[in-house]
C-alpha cells in the first residue's frame, strides 16, 4: 500500500457515505452490550459515565486492567459530537483505533510520523463530523491553527489520558501536557475526563488544578489487585530465582528490565536454560517487534523480556507471571507494570528480585538523572563549542547532533550530555530530538491574509509561491515536502532553497524541520554566557525533591520485612488503612502465616482442615508443603485410631 494511503494500513473506503448517527441507544449498558458485547460494567465504569453524560468535570483514578477506555469510548458514541482524545503513545493510538474499528466505531488518531495526505484525510472526517473519537498527541496542542479549527468541529468532550504526566508531581511529567488547559478557551463547554491508573493524593490535586477542572467529580477505585500475589525474593543470584519461578509457575509471563541489553542477554540465557523467551525493545525494527509481539500473544513464546515501554495497550487478560529483575524507579511504574498480570482475575503474581546492590543502584539514578548545575552549564558550553555557536548568536539554528561522537571526543559520559540537554530543554536554551530518520515539514504560522502582506526577501516568495501550489494543508498542520522536488520545480538550488525556509522560520512566518537521518539539535535562543543559564525550582529542585521522594518509597517497599507489603503500597497511593491490615497474599503476610501454622501441631491443623472438607492423599504435600512428611505421619496415626476413614485415596473425618 502507497504511503498516500491514509493511515498507510487502514482502508477506510467504506466511509464514504458514512456521517456520525446520532447515538440510537438512550441507556450506556445498551451501547456496552450492542458494541462490546457485556452485560453489565465494572466497578466505577458507570458512575464515571454517568458523570460525563451529566456534563460533569470527572477525574477516574482506576488501576490497571480497570477498563479505562470503556468510561470514554462509550459515552462518545451517546455524545452527538466528537470526543478529543488526548494520550502520550502514538502505539497506543493505533491499538485503540484498531480496536474501535473491529466494533464499527469510528476513530483516528493524528500524530507526526503520518504524511500529509493520511493527516489531511484525517482533518477532513473531522470537518465533516465522520469521526466519534480523534486521538492526538499533546504536542498537537501546541498548534494555533489545529485549536482553531476543534471550536468548528463540535466536541462534545475531551479526555485526558494518563493524566498524571501533567503534574510536576507525577512520575512521568510531560511538558507538552501543559497545553491541554488552554482546550477550555476553544471548547469552553465540553466536559473534561482526566484517567490515570496510579495517582498519590497530591498529584490528584494537582491534576485537578493543572487542567482547569470545574467541581470535579472524583472516582476512585480501590488499587488493591486481590488477584495478585505480590511476592519479593531477596537473593544474589537473580537469574537462578528467575529460573526457578519461571519454571514453577504454569502460562505466559513478562519479566522486566532496565537495559536493551539485558533484554538479549537474559532471554538467551532463558532459553538455553529450556524456557521459551524472547526479547523486546524499542530499538527493534517495528516488524521484528510485530512479530514478537504476537507470538508472545498467541503463546507460541512464553516469556518476553522487556523494557519498561512493553505492555501498554497490549490486550492480553491471562499473563500469570510478571517479574521485575531489575528495581523500578517508582511505585507507580512498578505498580502499573506488574498489575498486567491476571487481568482476567484469575490468580497471578507479581515478583521482585532485589539483592544488596538494589539500594545504590537507585541512588545513583537519582544523581545521573540531576548532574549538577556546573555540568548542565558545562554540558551547554561544550555543545556550543561542538557546533561552534558564536557567543549572542544561534537562535533558530539547527545542527545534526550525535551525543556518542561528542561525548567520546571531550571524554564526557554520553548519557549525561542527553540527561543535561533534557533540563536545558525545559529551561528553553536548546531543544534536542533523536529522530533517526525525519521527513522535511513545513507548516506556516501565520493567516494567509498576513503571508501575502508579508515582505520577502531573495529567493522567499518563490519559494512560498512552490510550497502553496504543490503542497495543500500548509496552513493547518506541519506537511512533509522534498526540497529536491521543489528545487526541480523553482530553478532555485536545494541550498538556497533551505537558506530561505530558515529565514522565514527566524521571522515566524513558518517553521520548518529539515530532513534529517540523524539526532539533531535546534537553538531555540541565542547561545548566552553558561553562568547566565537560569534553571529555576521548577525545572531542577521540585523535580528532584519528587524523585527523591519516590525512590525512598520504592526502597521501603522493596526492602521492608515487618509489615505487610501491599497495604504498604495501598497506602502510598492514599487509602486510609489500620496499622494492622494483612492482604494475606504477599511474602510477608504469607510468612506471618506459616510462622503461626508452624506453631499449632500438625494433627489439630488437620482435623480442624476435614471439618470442613474432605482431602485426598495428593493434597497433602500442597497443604502442607514445609511439613508434609509430618502430615503423612499423623493421618496415618489417625486412621489407625479410627478418628479419620481412607476410602480409595479420599480422606475423610469419622
Amino acid at each position: 500500500m502507497s504511503d498516500d494511503t491514509p493511515y498507510g494500513y487502514y482502508d477506510f473506503s467504506e466511509d464514504d457515505d458514512y456521517a456520525a448517527p446520532e447515538a440510537s441507544c438512550v441507556d450506556p449498558v445498551d451501547v456496552l452490550r450492542e458494541h462490546w458485547g457485556y452485560d453489565d460494567f465494572r466497578p466505577l465504569q458507570r458512575d464515571i459515565i454517568d458523570s460525563v453524560l451529566n456534563g460533569k468535570d470527572t477525574l477516574g483514578l482506576m488501576p490497571t486492567g480497570g477498563g479505562k477506555s470503556i468510561t470514554f469510548q462509550v459515552p462518545a458514541l451517546m455524545m452527538p459530537g466528537l470526543t478529543l482524545v488526548v494520550t502520550p503513545l502514538v502505539s497506543l493510538m493505533k491499538d485503540q483505533v484498531d480496536a474501535l474499528r473491529r466494533r464499527d466505531i469510528k476513530g483516528a488518531c493524528l500524530y507526526n510520523g503520518m504524511t500529509r495526505t493520511q493527516t489531511e484525510y484525517t482533518l477532513e472526517r473531522c470537518r465533516q463530523r465522520r469521526l466519534k473519537l480523534l486521538y492526538i498527541a499533546p504536542e498537537r496542542l501546541g498548534s494555533d491553527t489545529f485549536m482553531r479549527q476543534l471550536s468548528a468541529w463540535d466536541v462534545s468532550m475531551i479526555v485526558v489520558d494518563e493524566a498524571h504526566c501533567i503534574s510536576q508531581w507525577g512520575h512521568d511529567f510531560r511538558p507538552a501536557y501543559m497545553k491541554i488547559r488552554d482546550l477550555r478557551e476553544y471548547i469552553p463547554d465540553a466536559p473534561v475526563l482526566a484517567l490515570t491508573a496510579s495517582a498519590t493524593p497530591d498529584v490528584v490535586q494537582d491534576i485537578v488544578v493543572q487542567l482547569g477542572m470545574r467541581s470535579p467529580e472524583i472516582f476512585t477505585m480501590s488499587f488493591a489487585r486481590d488477584n495478585i500475589s505480590f511476592l519479593v525474593r531477596n537473593t544474589d543470584a537473580k537469574f537462578d530465582k528467575l529460573v526457578q519461578i519461571l519454571m514453577a509457575r504454569p502460562g505466559t509471563g513478562i519479566v522486566y528490565v532496565r537495559s536493551r541489553k539485558r533484554t538479549v542477554e537474559l532471554s538467551e540465557a532463558l532459553c538455553a536454560a529450556g524456557i521459551s523467551a524472547q526479547a523486546y525493545h524499542a530499538g527493534l525494527l517495528p516488524e521484528i517487534k510485530s512479530e514478537r509481539q504476537d507470538a508472545w500473544i498467541s503463546g507460541a513464546t512464553r516469556i518476553i523480556v522487556a523494557t519498561t515501554a512493553f505492555g501498554m495497550g497490549i490486550d492480553k487478560p491471562d499473563v500469570r507471571t510478571v517479574v521485575h529483575y531489575d528495581l523500578p524507579t517508582t511505585l507507580e511504574e512498578y505498580y502499573q507494570e506488574a498489575g498486567r498480570a491476571g487481568r482476567d482475575g484469575l490468580e497471578s503474581v507479581a515478583v521482585l528480585l532485589v539483592n544488596s546492590r538494589d539500594r545504590a543502584v537507585l541512588g545513583r539514578r537519582l544523581t545521573n538523572a540531576f548532574p549538577s548545575r556546573e555540568n548542565i552549564r558545562h554540558v551547554y558550553d561544550e555543545v556550543c563549542r561542538y557546533l561552534s555557536v558564536p557567543m549572542g548568536e544561534g537562535f533558530g539554528a539547527i545542527f545534526d547532533f550525535d551525543p556518542e561522537m561528542m561525548s567520546s571526543r571531550y571524554n564526557m559520559q554520553a548519557s549525561m550530555v542527553r540527561t543535561a540537554l533534557g533540563f536545558l530543554d525545559r529551561a528553553g536554551y536548546i531543544s534536542f530530538t533523536e529522530d533517526v530518520d525525519a521527513s522535511a515539514r513545513v507548516w506556516i504560522r501565520v493567516t494567509r491574509e498576513d503571508l501575502y502582506h508579508s515582505d520577502f526577501g531573495e529567493d522567499d516568495e518563490t519559494v512560498i509561491m512552490c510550497l502553496l501550489r504543490t503542497y495543500p494543508g500548509l496552513f493547518a498542520d506541519y506537511v512533509f515536502i522534498d526540497e529536491n522536488r521543489m528545487a526541480y520545480a523553482t530553478g532555485i538550488d536545494s541550498k538556497r532553497i533551505y537558506e530561505s525556509l530558515i529565514r522565514m522560520r527566524r521571522r515566524h512566518i513558518l517553521d520548518y524541520i529539515p530532513r534529517r537521518h540523524t539526532p539533531y539539535v535546534v537553538f531555540t535562543a541565542n547561545r548566552c554566557p553558561s553562568e547566565r543559564i537560569v534553571l529555576t525550582r521548577d525545572v531542577y529542585e521540585n523535580r528532584r525533591e519528587v524523585m527523591k521522594r519516590q525512590i525512598d518509597s520504592m526502597l521501603d517497599y522493596a526492602f521492608c520485612s515487618d509489615r505487610c507489603r501491599v497495604g504498604g503500597m495501598l497506602r502510598y497511593f492514599g487509602q486510609n488503612l489500620p496499622d494492622t491490615y494483612q492482604c494475606g497474599k504477599c511474602d510477608y503476610c504469607r510468612s506471618q502465616r506459616k510462622s503461626v501454622s508452624d506453631s499449632i501441631p500438625i494433627e489439630e491443623q488437620v482435623l480442624a482442615l476435614l471439618e470442613t472438607r474432605d482431602i485426598t492423599i495428593s493434597d497433602i504435600p500442597r497443604l502442607w508443603p514445609s511439613r508434609s512428611a509430618e502430615a503423612a505421619d499423623a493421618i496415618r496415626d489417625l486412621i489407625s485410631r479410627h478418628r479419620l476413614h481412607l476410602t480409595g485415596i479420599t480422606i475423610t473425618k469419622s
